[in-house]
């Protein structure tokens, strides 16, 4: 891995809010993170894995492959212990391939309305994967923020299920809290830090030429 090829790395998703969520997450860190459309655009990965990872990988691979240069790729969701982890790698088509946000969350809420507050335990999970620009995948690691799901949506910050999903053992939703905030606890926030980690101990070790 040379320094002048790893210092960019195209984040391989069209979600404007996954973009900048990961691009304020890598703020002051030599590893720059540039949007696919500085490349091929958005392209359409069939996200056939049964788990985050798979899918994570997927995509890393598929986007590397496309804009021949380093690639960062999560994939993430909402697992409720009461639903069997539903709607899990299915988050985003909850409601539909092309449900909105309020349409997922008010999927859900139907879902656990006779849930009782103990019960209604809950965690995102994210897996993110780098791939190098051949492909093949170099780096892996999952990460968990645990917490609980709402009576109804609370916040105006965030999107997907953050307004419903309740941080830790506290009273606030995701949606409630600031970006930097969300940053520190969230699943992608812990995934993106062990990615950038991993990357800029790369860098370190690498010669320029």
């Amino acid at each position: 891995m040379r320094r002048s090829q790893a210092s960019a790395v195209v984040l391989a998703s069209g979600s404007p809010h996954k973009l900048a969520e990961f691009r304020r997450l890598f703020l002051g860190s030599p590893v720059r993170t540039v949007p696919p459309s500085d490349f091929a655009g958005p392209l359409r990965v069939d996200e056939t894995g049964a788990t985050f990872l798979q899918n994570a990988r997927l995509k890393a691979a598929a986007y590397a492959r496309a804009c021949q240069a380093w690639s960062l790729a999560d994939d993430s969701g909402l697992e409720v212990d009461a639903l069997g982890g539903a709607p899990g790698v299915r988050s985003a088509r909850y409601a539909g391939p092309n449900a909105s946000d309020d349409a997922r969350n008010a999927k859900l809420l139907a879902a656990l309305a006779d849930v009782p507050e103990a019960r209604r335990t809950a965690r995102f999970r994210c897996a993110v994967a780098l791939a190098a620009p051949d492909g093949s995948i170099v780096y892996t690691a999952v990460r968990s923020c645990e917490g609980r799901i709402a009576h109804a949506p609370r916040g105006g910050q965030g999107f997907g299920y953050d307004p419903l999903f309740i941080v830790g053992a506290g009273d606030r939703t995701m949606a409630e809290l600031t970006p930097d905030e969300k940053n520190r606890v969230s699943h992608r926030g812990l995934a993106a830090r062990a990615a950038r980690c991993f990357l800029e101990a790369r860098l370190a070790t690498t010669p320029s030429n």
